[in-house]
């Protein structure tokens, strides 16, 4: 509906400004010639109209078409101004303009060439014919005047060129409005044609049709970007919450205030949020629950062992000691990650530097590159937890780490390094996968039960960023990106 008053509202104010134009702004002033500039012309002699653009001398072999003829006296007049005879001279309009006709009538009446269209316009009609519009006597009052109080005189007018305010004494002097073609024959048979020039573009008026048209689009931008800042606001909160969502689906529900249809969207985003959360947490809850109860019957387990030979005794101890270590491993895996993240500002290097030194501590072959301070908001536990996997997976399985730490492009990034004998490039992503190791003895001493880099990952998503692992010349490196707090 927003988008439709808009519509609506533009339309409207378009037309309103089209009837301005139209209706408020002057009309454009046709181009004045008089039949003197004209005869000057036809006679090839140098002439500068004052009020139209110059005129267009040609000769062809034969007389030029009357799409419309001038009233007979102007060319009777243009006649007499070249001295040749009436039927040797042509004069009508180009296209029949129905004000030029006017205009022209209203000249051969006798009006004034200065007075303008709008002038015309302005005037009050007043009957012109008969006595009492002649010349003033020496008394006052013209000759032959109506009486005070008395009909106006009537009769056929006088054709002695004294109507209007001034009459034209002079022929040359008689003006000829809009488009026009004069012509004059030749001693040698041919015509002689004069036409106006093509005015220029654009026109004075045309100028001004432009000028509203500028600014009419100005207006109709800048309201429009208004307009549709005020509408797609709303969408940056809505990008933010679905960001937002698939860091923490516990995140709070999202609250827009809107159009109608980004209400609706609102409330499907808001349910859609409450089913994942659901979801997440049913899936959580069953595989705790799984792993808690797989615990009885290893017990079980354990205690029928107890009359078992020796060597069958102690291999199957040794599975069940590894199924308990994957149980644990699960529990505290979900335990963690049904714990609610509190995130708060902390220096990254800081909490780096502690896992290196701790590292370093049990005598692995732990170093820190150089590195840069990067303040970051998150979660404590679960970045220790994460650079604590990588640190342990580079330990075990490339001999020792080197970490560093540095910004670019707005993100944290984490590099743990390792000189081991690296990966082939189909287990890059195979080994974020629960429960998969590489090292498939399955040997407690040399592995873990394949949680370490999965939990890694996904405290990394939790964070809005990611991890992935990168092939080096020799051994491989992980690559942890955290988004960096807006400025």
């Amino acid at each position: 509906m927003q988008v439709v008053a808009l519509l609506i509202a533009g339309l409207v104010v378009a037309q309103l400004v089209n009837l301005a134009v139209v209706l408020l702004l002057p009309p454009p002033r046709p181009p004045i010639y008089t039949l003197g500039e004209i005869a000057a012309a036809l006679e090839a002699r140098p002439v500068q109209p004052r009020l139209g653009p110059p005129l267009v001398r040609a000769e062809t072999a034969s007389p030029p078409a009357d799409s419309r003829m001038a009233p007979p006296r102007a060319r009777r007049e243009l006649a007499a101004l070249l001295g040749a005879q009436p039927d040797a001279v042509r004069l009508s309009y180009n296209t029949a303009p129905m004000w030029a006709a006017a205009l022209q009538h209203l000249v051969m009446l006798g009006r004034d060439p200065q007075d303008d269209m709008a002038g015309l316009h302005r005037r009050p009609f007043r009957r012109m014919d008969g006595p009492g519009f002649g010349p003033p006597t020496q008394d006052g009052p013209p000759q032959g005047g109506p009486a005070p109080g008395g009909p106006p005189p009537r009769g056929p007018p006088p054709m002695d060129g004294r109507f209007g305010p001034r009459p034209f004494g002079d022929p040359a002097q008689r003006p000829l409005y809009g488009d026009f073609t004069a012509a004059l024959r030749l001693p040698n048979g041919s015509w002689a044609t004069v036409t106006p020039a093509p005015g220029s573009f654009p026109s004075s008026w045309q100028w001004r049709i432009i000028l509203w048209f500028v600014a009419c689009i100005g207006v109709f931008s800048l309201v429009g970007i208004l307009f549709a800042r005020r509408m797609t606001a709303p969408f940056g909160a809505f990008a933010a919450a679905a960001e937002r969502l698939g860091r923490d689906p516990r995140g709070p529900p999202l609250d827009l205030t809107g159009p109608a249809e980004l209400g609706a969207v609102a409330r499907a985003f808001n349910e859609m949020q409450v089913r994942i959360k659901r979801y997440v947490e049913d899936r959580t809850a069953m595989v705790g629950a799984i792993s808690h109860d797989l615990r009885t019957p290893l017990t079980r387990i354990r205690f029928k062992l107890e009359g078992a030979e020796p060597a069958l005794r102690a291999n199957v101890l040794a599975d069940v000691e590894q199924m308990e270590d994957m149980i644990s491993a699960v529990l505290v895996f979900i335990r963690d990650a049904n714990a609610p993240a509190r995130r708060e500002r902390l220096d990254l290097l800081s909490l780096i530097e502690c896992e290196v030194d701790g590292a370093a501590l049990t005598g692995a072959a732990v170093t820190l590159e150089e590195s840069q301070p990067v303040a970051i908001g998150a979660d404590p536990v679960g970045l220790k937890r994460m650079v604590g996997n990588l640190i342990d997976n580079a330990v075990k399985y490339g001999g020792g780490a080197k970490v560093s730490l540095h910004a670019e492009g707005g993100e944290a990034v984490i590099e743990v390094a390792d000189e081991g004998p690296g990966l082939p490039p189909e287990e890059l992503e195979r080994v974020f996968e629960p429960f998969y190791r590489v090292e498939a003895s399955r040997n407690r001493d040399t592995g873990g039960v394949g949680l370490g880099l999965a939990v890694a990952r996904s405290i990394a998503r939790a964070h809005g960023g990611e991890l992935v692992l990168a092939r080096r010349t020799k051994g491989l490196v992980a690559i942890a990106r955290l988004p960096l707090p807006a400025a």
